[in-house]
């Protein structure tokens, strides 16, 4: 398994090649829808010639490219206040959860991290995300299920797992591929609204909406395959090392497993990969999708592999 130090940095170049890939992508995607349909109109105009159409087109790519890399630059200094409002999360303090709080912080001693906000996200499942762009900029979430129904030490084993991700910046790379999956999807619905209200000129309109919806449920979410679900296994195999205690994680894992729908993110499918588990409702095309684009290795492999790790304890 690759050192912390080794997946921090694979996390890095991984990060800013998805701040280049996303926009890139999607210019390239926009040049040559738009150029295929200018071209195809100019088949019945004589006025519009093959330099026109491709002058057009990529006036377009240019002004989707730079709204697209706007987009990413804002998601990576305010991404994470947006997703935590999309999930409905609100901030906790230390009095009131104490016990909580006294958690982070000694897992946060013991590892030389900053401590991070905590948050609450109002549901009696089971589930916890992090995010932020960086451990000094880093959010924890709960939810109420997961705070009232676990035994101490299995808490202490999902919230030392939020802290791995914070630690080997998993959170950053998450935090841009959400945020770049959540901009197209958003824009596209957006785009479309506005073609249909459109009584003349949305042609242009529907075609980039139409493009938008194509990259944000379809493309985006094929890119996101490329981040490795090893990150699971590596922030496990860390939590466990920081408790001394793979035998909780993996009991918590157990329990978060029968119950981790939150419903809260129904709306927000695209911030299931920064979950501990799947919060998507089980069944339906979008839980279909899900799970072929899923970034989490099955949760009895990882219950299998803090098992073998308890037994060199």
């Amino acid at each position: 398994m690759a050192t912390t130090y080794q997946h921090i940095a694979a996390n890095t170049r991984k990060t800013w090649g998805l701040v280049l890939l996303f926009p890139v992508v999607f210019a390239l995607l926009t040049t040559l829808i738009f150029g295929g349909v200018l071209l195809y109109v100019g088949a019945n105009d004589p006025e519009m010639n093959l330099q026109a159409a491709g002058s057009v087109s990529l006036l377009i790519a240019g002004a989707c490219w730079g709204l697209a890399s706007l987009w990413m630059v804002l998601s990576y200094f305010a991404g994470d206040k947006w997703l935590l409002s999309g999930a409905g999360a609100v901030p906790v303090s230390p009095q009131d959860f104490p016990e909580i709080y006294r958690l982070v912080e000694n897992l946060c001693i013991s590892r030389g991290l900053p401590v991070p906000r905590v948050f609450l996200i109002k549901d009696d499942s089971l589930n916890a995300f992090a995010t932020g762009r960086d451990p000094k900029h880093a959010s924890v979430v709960l939810t109420s299920g997961i705070i009232s129904k676990l035994e101490r030490a299995e808490l202490e084993g999902v919230i030392a797992h939020e802290l791995s991700h914070v630690e080997n910046r998993d959170i950053r790379l998450m935090l841009i591929c959400v945020a770049g999956i959540a901009f197209f999807a958003f824009a596209g619905e957006v785009l479309m609204r506005s073609a249909s209200r459109s009584k003349k000129g949305g042609g242009p309109v529907l075609i980039l909406g139409l493009i938008c919806l194509l990259y944000g449920y379809l493309f985006a979410p094929l890119i996101r395959l490329a981040l490795s679900r090893r990150r699971e296994y590596q922030a496990d195999a860390s939590a466990a090392l920081m408790t001394r205690n793979p035998a909780a994680l993996a009991s918590a894992l157990r329990k978060i497993s029968q119950d981790s729908r939150v419903e809260a993110l129904d709306e927000h499918a695209s911030m299931a990969a920064m979950c501990i588990a799947n919060p998507l409702k089980k069944g339906g095309a979008a839980q279909w999708f899900a799970n072929l684009t899923a970034t989490h290795p099955p949760i009895e492999k990882r219950i299998a592999a803090l098992t073998e790790m308890d037994r060199g304890f």
